[in-house]
């Protein structure tokens, strides 16, 4: 069932408006087969302010509203985005090793929710989400998070990879937390400006940002299961970096 919690706007032109106004948005929803003028004019400028698109039977789109929505539905999000540059600026403004949590694939909302929880009690600077392949900020996500997505900046970006290089060129380390990893979470030193990146729940960290991570490192596992939930795993590895940096 399609969720009508979802603030949305219809119309093709009150949906160019909103882009251009700068509003949040989580995705735009197009009729399939769709393609006059006026939609190519809104999926160049949705293209350009990098807004997820998806095409859709029009029985989904009439879903949330019989009025005359054009063909296109503006899904908003439910809350507002940061910048993950002026984030970063400003940890070094104040002196501090800023603390970053990348998320690479994480579908399920109660996971997404959980993660964000641990990364407010944990004083993190940013939550990188991607624009596609994540779970979306629904108010599930907000409820799961006990409402720290409120308060707690998450920034979306095109790709991690590009992400990932560019935090190395301003001085921040990136940490991939896998099973894969030599060494342990607690040999890791996490008092200097980190990003830690966590993979998905299916078959965790991408190979390709595995292999331009500064290091990886594993939590110890003691008993017959191999992994956690990554969530659990965010929290254990965030609250290590809390004690070293003597916030405990």
């Amino acid at each position: 069932m399609t969720d009508l919690k979802k603030t949305f706007i219809f119309g093709t032109r009150s949906v160019m408006e909103a882009i251009l106004a700068d509003q949040d948005i989580d995705k735009i929803l197009i009729q399939k087969n769709l393609n006059n003028p006026l939609i190519r004019e809104l999926i160049a400028l949705a293209r350009n302010y990098k807004i997820p698109m998806q095409r859709v039977p029009v029985q989904k789109l009439n879903r949330y509203t019989r009025k005359n929505h054009q063909g296109v539905i503006c899904l908003l999000s439910a809350i507002g985005y940061a910048s993950l540059d002026h984030t970063i600026s400003q940890a070094f403004s104040e002196g501090r090793a800023p603390l970053i949590v990348l998320l690479d694939r994480i579908t399920d909302v109660g996971n997404f929710g959980a993660i964000a929880r641990s990364a407010d009690a944990a004083a993190v600077d940013a939550l990188v989400t991607t624009l596609t392949g994540q779970a979306q900020i629904t108010p599930e996500a907000i409820k799961a998070s006990a409402g720290a997505l409120n308060h707690l900046p998450v920034c979306r970006v095109s790709k991690l990879k590009s992400t990932i290089i560019e935090l190395q060129h301003s001085g921040i380390q990136v940490v991939a937390c896998t099973e894969k990893g030599q060494s342990t979470l607690y040999e890791a030193n996490l008092k200097i400006p980190t990003a830690i990146l966590m993979g998905s729940e299916g078959d965790g960290i991408s190979a390709e940002l595995l292999t331009i991570c500064d290091q990886m490192v594993r939590i110890p596992m003691a008993g017959r299961i191999s992994s956690l939930n990554v969530s659990v795993a965010t929290a254990l590895i965030l609250f290590e970096s809390v004690r070293q940096r003597g916030d405990l």
